[in-house]
């Protein structure tokens, strides 16, 4: 059985070994990141929609800077998602609109982001509310080769990836996951409530990984649309279904474990029951979350990849985009070992 921290940190790649390794995050601009809304601003409304540029500076702080600069509360601030700090990214947030015109917005700065665009628009912007992002990386002092990485690559863009959730989610040396060291929760207990959510995921994706349908429809299986939240029974696999899994259209699914029915039944439902109780501390801790069980795409398709090498001697770039709620350093990993894998605090 894979030990936790290695669900958490390195699970099992849809091909092993890696193509070669390579350093990411050696500086703030090789991580970058652009936040596609997939709405527009209304042009009226009683908040300001902000994109923000930010580079090295934490999501949470920027939005409670931007709530002083208004005179707001902090939970005022609306934003889709968090967004790595060790990194230049493009982010949206609103605010409410009770002070000053677009004048007084586009072009203010704050430490380590300014704002780029203001809006007027009519709601504050929940979490979740985006329809991806769009990733620009480097990678630097890669061994390996290249035509390895080249083959990679096209092989993912047609394929996908495993849908794992980050290192990123666990905290840094993985202190969000404390009470599987019989420790006491740390911090927010939020975040310990998603960690516990994730790695049962990463746990079930690997187990199904492992027995080679990761990337394959069950009976009883609950399929995910591509690029929405809606899943449906399957109750046979036919034809019809079979196309629509080649062509990325529909996805397998596994638990966001949680209260109520899973939604699957069957060989699906055994196997998910049986590797989470495998951590029984992290399902005391959700019983007291009380959070509606859910289900996220076992696969993950990236969009637009493509990889070009750079001048300077063995580095690439690596540009693509991702649904929200899936993981850059998740595509990479299944190209190369990266030697930073926990650069990043956060992202979403």
């Amino acid at each position: 059985m894979i030990g936790w921290q290695e669900l958490a940190l390195d699970p099992p790649r849809r091909v092993e070994p890696a193509a070669g390794r390579a350093r990411l995050r050696e500086r703030f601009e090789d991580f970058q990141v652009d936040e596609v809304l997939g709405f527009e601003p209304s042009g009226q409304g009683e908040h300001w929609l902000l994109r923000v540029r930010k580079c090295n500076a934490n999501s949470g702080w920027v939005a409670a800077d931007l709530a002083r600069q208004a005179g707001v509360r902090p939970f005022e601030v609306g934003y889709a998602g968090l967004k790595d700090r060790r990194a230049v990214t493009t982010q949206w947030f609103t605010v409410p609109a009770r002070r000053g015109g677009v004048q007084d917005w586009a072009g203010r700065a704050g430490e380590g982001y300014e704002i780029l665009e203001a809006h007027r628009h009519t709601r504050k912007l929940p979490r979740g509310a985006l329809a991806g992002n769009r990733f620009t990386l480097v990678l630097r002092g890669f061994t390996g080769s290249r035509e390895a990485l080249e083959r990679r690559v096209a092989e993912i863009a047609v394929e996908g990836v495993p849908n794992y959730f980050g290192p990123q989610r666990f905290g840094r040396e993985l202190g969000n996951l404390a009470v599987l060291r019989g420790e006491p929760v740390r911090g927010e207990r939020g975040f310990a409530y998603s960690a516990a959510r994730s790695l049962i995921f990463n746990a079930v994706l690997a187990e199904r990984l492992a027995a080679g349908h990761w990337n394959m429809l069950l009976p009883g299986e609950r399929a995910n649309l591509e690029g929405s939240n809606s899943t449906f029974r399957v109750e046979a696999i036919d034809e019809t279904l079979r196309q629509r899994l080649a062509a990325l259209d529909i996805h397998p699914t596994g638990p966001l474990w949680g209260e109520g029915e899973s939604g699957v039944t069957g060989e699906v439902a055994e196997l998910e029951s049986s590797v989470a109780s495998r951590y029984p501390a992290l399902l005391e801790l959700l019983r007291a979350d009380r959070l509606a069980s859910a289900r996220r795409p076992l696969r993950m398709v990236v969009r637009d990849l493509a990889l070009r090498w750079l001048p300077e001697a063995d580095a690439c770039e690596l540009q693509f985009s991702l649904r929200g709620g899936s993981f850059a350093t998740t595509v990479v990993r299944e190209l190369v070992h990266l030697d930073d894998a926990t650069g990043a605090e956060e992202h979403a």
